[in-house]
């Protein structure tokens, strides 16, 4: 069954629609919703337009009560951001048979959830964690009554993904919380046609491998590669275990990595911005799942309101930390047993909306190979023989950048340089190259300002001291934007095993 979900903003459709099989499940919640929809429904909404456009498809959304019965009962406190459950389930009743035998989906469903993944945005809704719950988790289900049998049972063990067949939604919110500790705000249950469905209204993902992916059991054949899966593929992929030893675990990673597929898929290009769209892709998401009762499309909207700038840098990804050992249970089989004292920390960390990927630089710098930040280097950039133009021009791109750089005559005078020729159209003479010269006692900094000229030479001056000296030459270099990594901001280690979803996307 899917684990992944589909942003809700229009993405691009593609004429390929491979089929539209009928039913739902796709795990395409909200913050799918929020990643697809956040920069179209900002255009929308600025003209009017979302809420007409949204409330469209609002009242087709399936409703389930997940909460019900759980007021005062001991639940968690409410941490910051915001937790959604994304619960994908096995149900395929309204697939046709043709559709099930293309991807191998015969048999009968467990009725049971085949995904959970928590869905933590942060307060400032600039960050998405997505934490997977492997579904063969040791746990222990609370008091409840069956749903099916209408018997009392009092707490016993399970493995997690029983307390969906169990108990329903209610069962499996009240599990979660009392395994994790963390207060969920919302609940968004897909299923095979929902995830099909919202796949092809975004026009396929790109997944990329650098291995085949062969499963006989799902069907699933893919090439080492880039290839664009639509609906039916992307279940395929998704719900593939038999591909390695990995197993769930290697499921999972495959599930996460299609979720930044997704992510970058409705949130690159333009067409977020087409109104079209997005009502295709909201409608395809948003008629096919089922969510709680509180969230609807002034929810959508309040969120999309704080979410420009959303992708895949965004999305940070992680799988439960396990003990070696897992647990035998009679009459149930093995279990998977969490690492107690790291998925602790894993879930404090999510209440206290702390980030659970390394640090990583804001957008456009990239980070210096040293330790020196370009707030603390002196450049010079001799102006030479000619207008000073060329000079003027990187000294500004530098301190654009952040080095303390000006315009001035060169320690060495205005001397043309050996190599020099005539820069066209200005009659201006230079090198070839542009070099920075560096007092050997200056060598960091000199190599700090070099990655922010990527092709410049570097050339040892003696007596220039902590002044470095950058001479333009007439390849017209582009200053890079560049800065020092804080090391109280990047952690020595990532405890959490997470991932961003700009890592785990295939290469632009």
């Amino acid at each position: 069954m899917p684990a992944p979900l589909p942003p809700s903003s229009p993405r691009t459709p593609r004429p390929r629609r491979a089929r539209r099989p009928a039913g739902r499940r796709r795990r395409v919640p909200r913050w799918a919703v929020r990643g697809l929809t956040a920069c179209s429904l900002a255009v929308l909404l600025a003209a009017g337009a979302g809420h007409t456009l949204l409330s469209g498809v609002d009242h087709e959304i399936g409703r389930v009560d997940a909460f019900k019965g759980l007021a005062g009962s001991g639940r968690p406190a409410a941490g910051h951001g915001m937790n959604l459950l994304l619960a994908g389930t096995d149900e395929r009743a309204r697939l046709d048979e043709e559709t099930r035998q293309r991807y191998k989906l015969g048999g009968a469903p467990c009725h049971c959830t085949d995904t959970l993944m928590i869905v933590h945005l942060s307060a400032d809704r600039s960050r998405a964690s997505v934490v997977s719950l492997p579904r063969d988790s040791y746990a222990m289900l609370p008091p409840h009554v069956d749903r099916n049998s209408g018997e009392h049972h009092h707490a016993h063990p399970v493995k997690l993904n029983a307390a969906y067949a169990e108990g329903g939604p209610q069962l499996t919110v009240r599990t979660v919380e009392k395994l994790t500790k963390v207060k969920i705000d919302h609940y968004v249950e897909v299923d095979f046609t929902s995830f099909m469905r919202t796949v092809d209204a975004l026009g396929g993902v790109e997944i990329c491998t650098t291995k085949p992916l062969k499963d006989t059991y799902t069907g699933l054949d893919l090439s080492p590669g880039s290839h664009t899966l639509d609906g039916g593929q992307a279940l395929q992929y998704v719900r593939a275990r038999h591909v390695d030893a990995a197993s769930d675990l290697g499921r999972m990673q495959r599930q996460q990595r299609f979720l930044a597929a997704v992510v970058e898929r409705a949130t690159s290009g333009g067409t977020l911005l087409n109104p079209v769209r997005l009502h295709e892709v909201a409608g395809a998401l948003l008629s096919s799942v089922r969510a709680d009762k509180g969230f609807g499309t002034d929810e959508i909207l309040d969120l999309a309101r704080a979410m420009h700038g959303f992708g895949p840098s965004s999305s940070e990804f992680v799988s439960m930390p396990l003990a070696a050992k897992g647990r035998r249970v009679p009459g149930i089989g093995d279990t998977l047993v969490w690492d107690e004292e790291r998925a602790k920390a894993l879930f404090t960390a999510l209440r206290e909306d702390h980030p659970l990927a390394a640090h990583k630089p804001s957008p456009g710098p990239a980070p210096l190979p040293v330790d020196v930040p370009p707030q603390q280097i002196s450049v010079r950039v001799p102006h030479g023989s000619g207008d000073g133009s060329e000079a003027a021009r990187l000294a500004k791109a530098l301190r654009a950048t952040g080095f303390a750089a000006e315009v001035g005559t060169g320690a060495a005078g205005t001397v043309k340089p050996a190599g020099a020729e005539a820069t066209p159209g200005t009659g201006t003479t230079g090198p070839a190259r542009t070099t920075i010269a560096y007092d050997p006692g200056w060598d960091r900094s000199a190599h700090s300002l070099a990655t922010a000229l990527p092709g410049a030479g570097l050339v040892q001056r003696k007596g220039l001291g902590p002044t470095l000296e950058v001479v333009p030459g007439t390849d017209h270099l582009t200053v890079a934007k560049v800065r020092a990594e804080d090391p109280n901001q990047a952690p020595k280690e990532n405890k959490y095993g997470a991932v961003r979803g700009d890592e785990v996307t295939c290469p632009s």
